[in-house]
Formats: C-alpha cells, structure tokens, sequence
C-alpha cells in the first residue's frame, strides 16, 4: 500500500519544503506551512503564481508514475484569462499552438460560465482587469508555464491559474491550504480512483 496526498496549494506558495529564501530575505509560504507528513515529496510542482491540486507522496515510484511526462497524465486547469476569446482562439489551442520550444500537443479546451472555486487571496484587481473569462484546459505535457503560455499565444493572457485535476485525482472538496490522505493498494499502477479520507489542513 502506498499513501498519496492530495493538497490545494494556495496562490504564492512554493510547490517544497524549503525556500532558499529571495536576495532580499524575504520568507516565502512552503508547503510545510500546511502539511506536516514526514517523509513525502511532491509528484511535480505548480508555480509560484499558480494554485490547485498538488500530489504527494513517500513512495518513490508512484511519484515517479505520476511526474514522468512519458506517462502522459493528463492535467486539467481552470485559466481566468484577458479578455474574451473567440472561436478561433480556441480552435488554435485545441489543435496546438507553436510555441519557442516546438508546437503543443492538441488540448481540451472550452469556456465557462463560472470557476466554480473559491476567490483567491489576495483577489484579481478587476479594475486592471475588467473583463475576464473561465477556460477549462486539459493537456498532456508538462512544458514550463505551458497553458499560460499557450493564452498569451492566442492573445488572452493568463491572469489566474487553478490545477483542478492530475489523471483520476481531483482537487473536488478541498479549500486553498487543505489536504486529503489517500491509501492506494496497486501503488505501482495508479488505479482510476482511490479511497478518500477527510479533507484536513488550512492556512497557518
């Protein structure tokens, strides 16, 4: 059996334990302000700017399942963006967008009515950004900064990103700050769904 932790990591959070610290000195969040588990490590990591669904673990190989881009899990977000992006916006991400580092694979993409998560802390500056619009993506890579990358392309940059799902794991129930144990009995072959305990964890 294997244990795997499921944490929505709040927005200006490092994705580790530790912060080499900024030149200025100034502390920044870690996950250890929320989760104190011996002995686990992040499977992936999302930016700094960015929130959501983070998996963790302390067995090795399942990390290793997860993480792997040649696994291909698919990662799907909730992207608040510039702007309102037409049709054609979204057909040139769904088919793959040319990028520096070579065109992106093909992605799910469409629009949303709300979020459906909770407002983040500190909010959006909708002054500076008076008009918004949910995506849902979903992708098969793990290139840095993809999907805020693949908006900017298109010409809706990103202004807020939520990882809502990593493969059959969904952020469904969790508030920023707060996590969930669950224990997997095929560790080396992660299932389509696994038990799931309490939500536990907040802001400290």
């Amino acid at each position: 059996m294997s244990a795997l932790y499921l944490l929505h990591k709040p927005y200006r959070m490092l994705s580790q334990f530790t912060d080499r610290q900024t030149p200025d000195g100034e502390r920044r969040a870690t996950l250890a302000d929320i989760i104190d588990v011996p002995g686990i490590y992040p499977a992936g990591r999302l930016d700094h700017d960015s929130e959501g669904l983070l998996l963790l673990s302390d067995d090795g190989v399942l990390i290793h399942r997860i993480s792997d881009p040649r696994h291909k899990q698919p990662k799907t977000y909730r992207a608040q963006v510039e702007g309102e992006p037409d049709n054609a916006a979204l057909q040139a991400l769904r088919e793959g967008v040319t990028l520096k580092d070579g065109k992106t694979r093909p992605a799910k993409v469409q629009r949303l009515t709300s979020s459906d998560l909770p407002e983040r802390d500190p909010p959006l500056d909708t002054k500076r950004h008076p008009l918004t619009t949910w995506l849902e993506l979903t992708i098969t890579e793990g290139r840095n900064r993809q999907v805020r990358r693949m908006t900017a392309h298109v010409g809706h940059p990103t202004l807020r990103l939520v990882r809502v799902a990593i493969g059959p794991w969904r952020l469904d129930g969790l508030a920023p700050g707060q996590w969930r144990r669950e224990t997997l009995h095929a560790p080396r072959q992660p299932p389509a769904g696994a038990r799931r305990g309490q939500a536990r964890g907040g802001r400290r």
